[in-house]
């Protein structure tokens, strides 16, 4: 029986790394193509990142908006963060809601894993939908960390956005940002009753 990788799998000739810096690391590989011949390839290497869908009882979608430098404008997205060494995606999910949101998911559903763009990224990200949410207020949840607080470096502003209202805006491009994409139709999906 054949794999699904005969006849399409490149084999790494060379890996060169070409930069390191916080977050990001790029390498360039020389690859034999399944032809025989031989091809450049430049990776982008992510240590992996979450995104989270939480909604609120009465059905509202809490959203933040930020300004993102790489297209220079403000954009409309589902809290979202990278994971650390050794965190769980799900631990990554619960502190990135009371990072950016405040809130601590009580019930936390795992949506899917989408490959950000595997054409030349190894980045993952594991989106879940977070329901239960309890505002993270003098007393905070049990299980959240204390020392989980914003970023320095990020300024992000709450939205909340009726669920349905979010649904439109993505399929009207109002909402660009392909994971708030992905976890907004999946989440709506599931809570419509459907797989």
């Amino acid at each position: 029986m054949a794999s699904d990788t005969d006849g399409f799998e490149e084999l790494t000739l060379h890996s060169e790394p070409a930069f390191s810096g916080n977050l990001l690391r790029l390498r360039i590989d020389t690859v034999r193509l399944p032809d025989g011949g031989k091809a450049t390839r430049e990776i982008v290497q992510h240590p992996g990142a979450v995104a989270i869908v939480p909604v609120t009882a009465d059905g509202q979608l809490l959203m933040v908006r930020q300004w993102r430098h790489p297209v220079a404008k403000v954009t409309l997205e589902i809290p979202a963060g990278t994971l650390t060494p050794g965190e769980s995606p799900e631990r990554c999910a619960q502190r990135e809601l009371v990072e950016e949101v405040g809130y601590f998911p009580g019930q936390l559903d795992k949506l899917t894993t989408v490959l950000v763009s595997p054409g030349y990224s190894d980045e993952t990200i594991h989106i879940f939908m977070a329901r239960q949410l309890q505002h993270q207020g003098r007393q905070p949840h049990p299980q959240a960390d204390v020392s989980w607080a914003p970023d320095p470096d990020e300024n992000v502003h709450l939205a909340t956005v009726p669920l349905r209202k979010a649904v439109a805006l993505c399929t009207q491009g109002a909402i660009a940002d392909a994971k708030s994409v992905a976890g907004i139709l999946l989440a709506w999906e599931r809570l419509q009753g459907r797989p």
